[in-house]
């Protein structure tokens, strides 16, 4: 029958064990080693296994076998940008243990999925700078929409930094990009040949994770260089949405700059990658931020806004409440006439 030790109250299984095996052994039992992690931040995917810095560097992690078992077949389980606990393993390498939740993402469909499918390129991005040049290469403001929207459709907040002024002048730049100021966006007027702008552009970055992008030859890596001389980024470095011959990769890298703990650039892929392929056309006008007050005044539901009767945009272009340049923006995205980037 049981039975019960006499300075326990409760039943003890292992006493009832030793009854038929023999005394019970004075010796404890070894306890479990408790696994110490450490938080980290993941700059770079690299096929199975992903760079993560932490406070003693950075780390070749893989994921731990547990998370691999409890993820959603559509999930994307570790992006560039995560915040995650890893478990060390030596002094180079790690488990990772956990996923943060993720604030925003910068992502596209996942090509060749049979449903909808997030593919997160870029976890918890906290703005966006898109870097122009006021001249030398001509600025294309088409261009700029269109990163505007990919900004728009991924709810993040778009500065736009427009460089080498010095060439055109405060003046001759703000005729070309004073509409976007109007529009309500940010904009900060730079120059790495004259030092200006550079204060505030250091003010924007700090403790913040920016996707800087812009077309090539802006200066993107000059004045990443102008605020830090010592990391010496390459001409071209950071790619950005452009996605042209080479720039074609839709792997993310995180650059962390050394001000303020938190502060990173992330070099992104190609905006072929990021899909405005598949931004639906009936919600583009939202993503023209002029737009948004006049969508639901229109008489049809579904308008286009390219020739319904009583549509509230056009007649806001009519006014000229909303810039005939930005209308005629929307349009060609809409025909798809600016997928098209080798023109430029």
């Amino acid at each position: 029958m049981p039975r019960y030790r006499p300075d326990y109250d409760a039943y003890d299984e292992e006493y009832e064990d030793s009854y038929f095996e023999g005394p019970v052994s004075s010796k404890p039992k070894p306890k479990k080693r408790v696994e110490e992690s450490m938080p980290g931040v993941v700059v770079r995917s690299l096929g199975h296994h992903y760079e993560v810095e932490t406070d003693d560097g950075i780390r070749l992690c893989r994921v731990r076998g547990r998370l691999l078992q409890e993820r959603s077949r559509d999930e994307t389980l570790v992006a560039v940008g995560d915040r995650v606990e890893i478990v060390p393993e030596g002094k180079k390498k790690g488990q990772i243990d956990s996923v943060g939740e993720r604030d925003t993402v910068l992502s596209r469909q996942r090509p060749g999925a049979s449903r909808a499918a997030e593919d997160v390129i870029l976890a918890n991005p906290d703005q966006v700078l898109i870097v122009f040049a006021a001249a030398e290469p001509e600025p294309h403001t088409r261009m700029l929409d269109r990163f505007l929207i990919v900004a728009e459709s991924n709810e993040l907040p778009a500065i736009i930094c427009v460089n080498k002024i010095d060439l055109t002048g405060l003046e001759g730049a703000k005729t070309i990009f004073g509409v976007y100021e109007e529009l309500g966006y940010p904009l900060l007027y730079a120059s790495v040949a004259e030092g200006t702008g550079l204060d505030e552009l250091h003010t924007l970055l700090e403790n913040r994770l920016t996707v800087v992008t812009g077309p090539s030859g802006v200066g993107k890596s000059a004045l990443i260089n102008s605020l830090h001389p010592g990391l010496n980024l390459r001409v071209g470095e950071l790619r950005g949405f452009e996605g042209k011959g080479q720039h074609t990769t839709r792997g993310a890298h995180l650059i962390h700059l050394p001000f303020g703990k938190e502060t990173y650039i992330a070099d992104t892929p190609g905006i072929r990658e990021l899909g405005l392929y598949e931004i639906d056309p009936g919600s583009l006008a939202f993503y023209f931020v002029e737009m948004k007050p006049y969508i639901h005044d229109c008489h049809f539901p579904n308008c286009t806004h390219t020739h319904e009767p009583s549509c509230a945009v056009r007649a806001a272009v009519e006014r000229g409440d909303i810039h005939s340049e930005r209308y005629e923006s929307y349009l060609r995205v809409l025909d798809g006439e600016d997928l098209q980037l080798d023109e430029w």
